[in-house]
């Protein structure tokens, strides 16, 4: 072979390596599609329903939402009749508002204090009224029991904490209908839940002995429950206030 065309030959053998491997090495100008299979669409929870949560029972959903824990049954199994309150899977959907016409767990109506005669009432002196002080209106609680607070109202106890000995009596913080008697509630051990309106229930937590049970009717500062640690370290009553559900911190309502 001529020594020039084996030049030539050599040539454009190189210049079409060199194609290949620039061709091979040039970075893509658009990526690949890449499909993402982990997300997943959060279900929106309905008005007036809850969403069952890992841990929870149907009195602690109750409780939260302000409601009684038999009325929470009846309404989802009025609405589903295959619903047992016992076995509530997460992810379930729970009615927590009472649906139309239902019935809901009354506390009991206070008598009204009789009117003054009018002639009277003209001819009386009117009293100046005194400004009560109350963090808002509409209850005034009576200390559940007697002893030191040792653990204030936080985000995370939710109540406060009253010290004192195994057998103390623990007292009805004001007239209502006890919708809860039971220890179905971790972390609260034997627990009372008085309703005292549509919008105010009182907790009574770790007691030794109930002495009320669901469905009974209790006066301000009748002995519901004698104190106890059922499900904590030391002997006390932790006591809680709930205003449509949501933990308050008691201590400016009591007197």
């Amino acid at each position: 072979m001529p020594k020039s065309l084996s030049h030539c030959f050599l040539f454009a053998a190189l210049s079409a390596s060199l194609l290949l491997i620039t061709a091979c090495t040039t970075p893509r100008t658009k990526p690949a599609t890449v499909t993402d299979r982990t997300s997943s669409v959060v279900e929106q929870t309905p008005p007036g329903y809850y969403r069952v949560k890992k841990g929870d029972t149907l009195a602690r959903i109750a409780l939260d939402n302000g409601q009684a824990p038999r009325d929470v049954a009846q309404w989802n199994s009025a609405a589903n009749p295959s619903f047992n309150p016992n076995v509530i899977e997460v992810g379930d959907l729970i009615l927590v508002k009472p649906p139309a016409g239902s019935k809901v767990a009354k506390a009991p109506e206070k008598k009204s204090t009789p009117t003054t005669d009018k002639t009277d009432a003209l001819t009386s002196t009117p009293e100046p009224t005194k400004a009560e002080v109350v963090a808002e209106p509409g209850i005034r609680l009576s200390w559940p029991a007697k002893g030191k607070v040792s653990a204030e109202f936080s985000e995370s106890n939710k109540g406060i904490d009253i010290a004192g000995k195994v057998g103390e009596p623990v007292l009805a913080a004001s007239d209502g209908k006890v919708v809860y008697a039971g220890n179905s509630l971790r972390g609260y051990g034997n627990l009372i839940i008085v309703k005292h309106d549509n919008t105010y229930l009182t907790a009574y937590a770790h007691n030794s002995k109930l002495l009320v049970k669901e469905g009974d009717s209790v006066r301000k500062g009748q002995k519901i429950a004698e104190m106890g640690d059922t499900d904590t370290t030391a002997p006390k009553l932790h006591f809680e206030l709930r205003v449509n559900g949501k933990p308050v911190n008691p201590t400016p309502y009591l007197q």
